[in-house]
Parts: structure tokens; sequence; C-alpha cells
């Protein structure tokens, strides 16, 4: 033996230090799924906001926002509440706020409850938007995705983008809109 003990097992743990490093990269399979995945997921996003930006002059965003205080009780939302549930930056949501604002179809009120918070609210007219947008971008749903997937695919789509939502956003995680 020409190594002393401890030194075999410094050299396997460095062996096994510098595995671990190496990325774990795609399977031919995996890269394929994932450019695909990629492709049609920013088609689609793409395929939405053109539509709404064409039918109702905003993009998805907005129009995600607009739903989402439509949803609220007195449609009223506190704005970290808002960001939290729109996926987007406070600042992101800050500008997005102010551009609806000057449509007339949110306003911001300060928070009863809290002197620093404040309230978005979905005005009338931004409720009358909603509501003569909210058809075609159904539709435009509709045609780009389920009428494209069988009832078991439709299912099978929606297990596996919670499941991946939920690998996204653990607990204590610290996320741009958490912040």
């Amino acid at each position: 033996m020409t190594e002393r003990p401890e030194e075999d097992t410094a050299r396997t743990e460095r062996k096994a230090s510098a595995a671990a490093a190496e990325p774990r990269w795609l399977t031919d399979a995996e890269q394929d799924v994932w450019r695909a995945f990629l492709h049609a997921t920013t088609l689609l996003e793409d395929h939405l906001d053109r539509q709404l930006q064409r039918d109702a002059g905003m993009p998805h965003v907005y129009y995600g926002l607009l739903v989402s205080l439509s949803e609220a009780p007195r449609r009223r939302m506190r704005m970290t509440e808002l960001a939290q549930q729109a996926k987007i930056t406070r600042s992101r949501l800050s500008h997005a706020v102010a551009r609806l604002e000057k449509n007339g179809w949110v306003r911001r009120e300060d928070c009863p409850s809290d002197k620093r918070g404040q309230l978005a609210v979905l005005t009338d007219e931004g409720f009358a938007m909603l509501q003569k947008s909210a058809p075609g971008h159904v539709a435009a749903v509709r045609a780009a995705l389920f009428d494209r997937l069988s009832p078991e695919q439709v299912v099978q789509l929606g297990a596996m983008c919670r499941t991946i939502a939920e690998g996204l956003q653990p607990a204590g995680a610290d996320l741009p809109w958490l912040r």
C-alpha cells in the first residue's frame, strides 16, 4: 500500500465532489421537449398578446390584472397582493397600473388598514373593457390551446403545469413579486 487510508479517503471525496459539480446535461429527448416547450409557450404568449393589443389595445399582462381585480371582493386588491398574483415585480405593477389609470380602467386608493399600502380598484370603465374584450380573448385561448388537445391531454397539461409551478415556488423562496 503506497498511500495512507486518509489520503485515499480524501481523493475519493474530491472525485465525488468533482462529479457532483458536473452539470446533469439534458438528454437528446429532454432537449427536444425543452425546446418544444419554449417554442410553444413563446408562441402562445405572443399570440395572446397580439390578439389583446389588436382587439383591446392592451398587452396580455394588463388583461390579467383586470381579470384579477374583477374577481377580487369589491373589485379591489392591495397592490402587493396583485403583484404576487400576477407574478410581476411591484415596480412593473406600478407602471402597469399607471397605464391602466391613464385609460380610466383602474384607480388607486389608500389602504384603510395600512397607511403605507395602496389598493388597485377596477373602475366601471375597466370592467366594461374587460367584458368587451373577454369573448375574443377566450376564443383566442380556446383556438390556440384547448381545441388542439384531447380532454385527456388537457387534464395531463394541467397536472404537469401545477407540478412545475409548485416546484418553482417553494415556501420561503426569494421571488421578485414577494419582495
